[in-house]
Formats: structure tokens, sequence, C-alpha cells
């Protein structure tokens, strides 16, 4: 057999060229203010403390320059700390979860179909073919009016589940934090597919009697991102209203939206989304900052809207029948391919090190003037997270976001486990992902966590976290009783 080439690019000598390269870029300062301060205090040494003391005495001080100084350091210092953005910090969050009595193995949901669909076994097929593609386990749950055959969607059980999965995830957050109604400041409730009057953000302000002047917000329409969307919202009202507590909720109603059509497109979204919700609490108190589990770094929100494709590729309408369902287009995975390149772009110099911003740089310059062909140079995110929640949408969108940003099994875990337990439970699923890598122990003080969405409009955020502390492994998650389990082989194709 003739000598294979050497894969040069993991080459022991070139790893450690790269590490010594990223080391050196990285502490550029460092390397260049050390050799001048230690030149500075030869010098010093070098004179001895009378010639020291000499120039000293040589200096003159009068009382207006100390007075004009001190006034102008003052003025400064002042100037900057009120222009700093305050610190916004993640107190606790709470999962919602399903009772065993919600549960949809496949052997039922696919019993259900074709009872449903009984007059059209294709589209049971095509369901079949989804389901056993998926990711999604056995222990994933539907509410109780999706159980009956027909489903039931009617308004007062939606509503039923609403308060089911909103309710039980607030209660179980105040549990935690000690969180009584009267702190709370600011409501953010998000829920994209049901739209209630009075809205959800009432139901919650009803339910446990909050304060008359509560600056309530409920948004919908948003698509799975709307969480991130909902986290921003609350960043920028706790810059302007100080020493305040902001409650976010974010879930999705999955009552009135099963589909009982025979359109494909529109069948799918049956056989991904997932009961599900979480309760978020914020707060910007300096007293809460010893015990936040993270704090709030940045958040970057890209729209592609304007494009009429990227519109119109989740799109909520009726089938040829009059049924109401989710259409979801054959473009979606390449348009979102799009809003996470234009997503990356902007978060990049936010949170790369100087040593891949630079790499990214020569590559880009390198492509305009000298080759076009070149092939683009993608960032190693790995520099920048040690932690990543990518929204559990779909397997395909794992298997896409780990291929392009180069992750290792180990970093899409997270992810790929909370689809296969809870499925797609839309604006939720970052929180059931940071819930499994506390479970499992791995969340360390000075972490970096980056969750990343998608959703229709069509939309890609991003929201970047530090650890504030060592999180120990909870027992009171929606893994508490399940994690020992995790993570578990997921085949290609399940056969049912």
């Amino acid at each position: 057999m003739p000598e294979t080439v050497p894969n040069l690019s993991n080459s022991v000598k070139l790893k450690y060229v790269k590490l010594g390269y990223q080391y050196l870029v990285n502490n550029f300062l460092t390397f260049l203010l050390v050799p001048i301060m230690a030149g500075v205090t030869l010098q010093l040494i070098k004179l001895g403390p009378e010639e020291i003391l000499s120039i000293w005495n040589s200096l003159h001080f009068d009382l207006i320059q100390i007075l004009c100084s001190s006034f102008l350091i003052i003025f400064i210092a002042t100037v900057y700390f009120m222009s700093k953005p305050r610190s916004i910090y993640l107190v606790d969050y709470s999962c919602y979860k399903a009772p065993v009595t919600c549960r949809v193995p496949f052997s039922t949901f696919m019993e259900h179909s074709r009872l449903i669909l009984k007059d059209n076994p294709e589209s049971v097929k095509f369901q079949m073919r989804i389901l056993e593609r998926s990711g999604l386990g056995e222990e994933t749950c539907l509410p109780p009016a999706c159980h009956y055959i027909p489903p039931t969607p009617t308004m007062e059980s939606a509503r039923n589940e609403a308060e089911v999965v909103i309710f039980s995830a607030i209660d179980n957050l105040m549990k935690k934090t000690g969180l009584k109604p009267k702190d709370i400041d600011i409501l953010i409730v998000n829920c994209s597919l049901f739209s209630p009057t009075p809205s959800l953000s009432a139901m919650v302000v009803n339910k446990y009697k909050l304060r008359s002047n509560i600056k309530s917000y409920n948004l919908s329409g948003m698509g799975c991102s709307a969480g991130l969307i909902s986290i921003d919202l609350a960043r920028d009202l706790l810059q302007v209203l100080p020493n305040s507590s902001a409650l976010v909720v974010s879930t999705e109603i999955i009552t009135p939206n099963y589909y009982q059509g025979s359109e494909r497109a529109m069948l799918l979204p049956n056989c991904l989304f997932r009961m599900g919700g979480a309760a978020i609490l914020l707060s910007n108190k300096r007293k809460d900052s010893s015990r936040a589990k993270y704090r709030l770094m940045h958040v970057v929100r890209t729209h592609k809207g304007a494009d009429d494709k990227a519109y119109r590729c989740v799109f909520e309408q009726e089938d040829p029948q009059g049924k109401v369902g989710i259409n979801l287009s054959k473009d979606l995975m390449v348009i979102a391919g799009e809003a996470l390149k234009s997503n990356i772009t902007t978060i990049g110099p936010l949170v790369l090190p100087a040593s891949e911003q630079l790499l990214f740089l020569f590559t880009l310059i390198g492509r305009k003037i000298f080759n076009p062909k070149w092939k683009a140079y993608i960032p190693d995110f790995k520099q920048a997270f040690e932690h990543f929640c990518i929204h559990a949408g779909g397997r395909a969108v794992i298997d896409e976001l780990q291929k392009n940003l180069q992750l290792s099994d180990e970093h899409v875990e997270a992810s790929r486990m909370t689809l296969h337990r809870f499925g797609n439970t839309s604006s939720s699923s970052l929180w059931y992902e940071m819930s499994y890598i506390e479970a499992k122990g791995r969340m360390r003080k000075g972490d970096r966590i980056w969750q990343i969405a998608f959703g229709s409009g069509f939309k890609c955020n991003s929201a970047v976290w530090k650890c504030n502390r060592t999180i120990k492994t909870g027992t009171d998650g929606p893994w508490e009783d399940c994690i020992d389990r995790y993570p578990v082989f997921i085949p290609k194709i399940v056969k049912l």
C-alpha cells in the first residue's frame, strides 16, 4: 500500500503554531506593555532614591492646578459611570414539565394519525417517514385536547393548556427564587400562534394579582425566536428602569394549532412541536448579582423579512379545504443559513478573540484582491464559547449548524437530547438545553453560553450569557428523573 499524505491540518507542529499565534495576538497588549514597564522600572532603580526625590521636588503644583485636575477626574468618572450600561442578571429560570398522562409515544401518534387521516393513507405514510427521522423520543408530550380523536381545539382547551404551562413554570420559579408578585416590575409573555383576548400577559396579571403600574407586554406571531426577542425587550426596559425585576415567559400553545388536513408541508409541524414553556427572572439590582446564575453580555437580532422568500418560508395559512396550519417552505434551511450568516457576521466582532478576527479579515482581503475562489474562513466560535444552545427546531437544523460552525458532538449534545426528550417546544427550547448542561454539572463560573434561535419572518437571534457562579447539579429541573439516562444514541432512522 502506498503511504498516505499526512493531514497537515491535524499536524502537531501546526497545532502548536496556531496555538502560539492565538496566544500572541490575544495577549498583544500584555506583551507590549510588560517590556515598557520593565524598562521604566529599571531606569528608576538606576537613578537611586536621591535623584528620584530631586525630580519630585522640581515639580511644582499649586492649589488651582490640584483642584482643576481633581474636578476633571471626577467629571470624567461621573460621565463614564452614568453612560455605562446597567448589568442585567439572570437570577434563575424554570421549565415546565408535562405529566406522563400527556406522553405521545410513536405508536400512539401513528395510531391517531391513521384514524384522523383514514381517507388519506399517503399523508399517514409521510408523517411516519418524518417521525422516523425526526430525532424525537418516546417521551414527548402533547396537550390533552390533541389526544382526542379527532382533536378538540376549542378556545377553552387552549386556555387550559396556557394556564397549566405558564402558571406551573411561574410557580416553580417563585418557589426557587423567593419571588413575590409585588416584586415584579416588568412582565413579558411571548406565544406565537395563540393570542387570545384578554392577552396571556393579562392572564398572568390576573392570576398573581400583580401591581397596577406593572409594565406588561404580550408578543405574538414572532416564531421560535421570540424568546430571545423577549430577553432583548426586557434588557432595554431594565436599562431605563433602575432597581427593577423582569419576568419573561416563553411558550407555544399547541392545542389550537394541531393541523388536521392533508397538505404535507403543513403536516410537518405536527410531527415536531410539543408542549413546553419557561419562566425567566431578570434583574438589574446589585443585590441580585451574587445569587444570579448568569449575566447577559450581548443580544444580536437579524431580520430577513424584506426578502419575499424569507417572509413566506414559515407561513400560517389555509389549505384548499379551509383548514388552518403552518406551511414550512422547502427553502427553509437555505434561508436559515443566510440569516445565520448575517447574525454571526454581527456577533463575531463582539465575542471572537483578536486572533480569529484577524484570520477572518486576512482571508476576506485575500478573496477580494487575489483569488475569489479561496475558501472562506469560518471563525472558530469554540474560542469564544464553552457551551452552545442551538434551537431544537429539528434534526436538520442542529445538523447544519454543527457542520457550518464546526462543532463537536458534545457541543450540540444539549440540543439533540432536548429534541429527543421534549421535542420542539418553540421559544422555550433554549432553556431546556441550558437546564440540561446544568443537570450534567458542566456549568462553571466564567463559562460563556451562546443561545441561537430561528423564527418566522424570517429571523435569527442570538444571546450571549456569562456564568456568574459555578452551578451545582440541581434536583428540581425538567431533567431530574431522566438525566442519568442521557446522552442516548439517536439512530438516523427509527423504524416504526
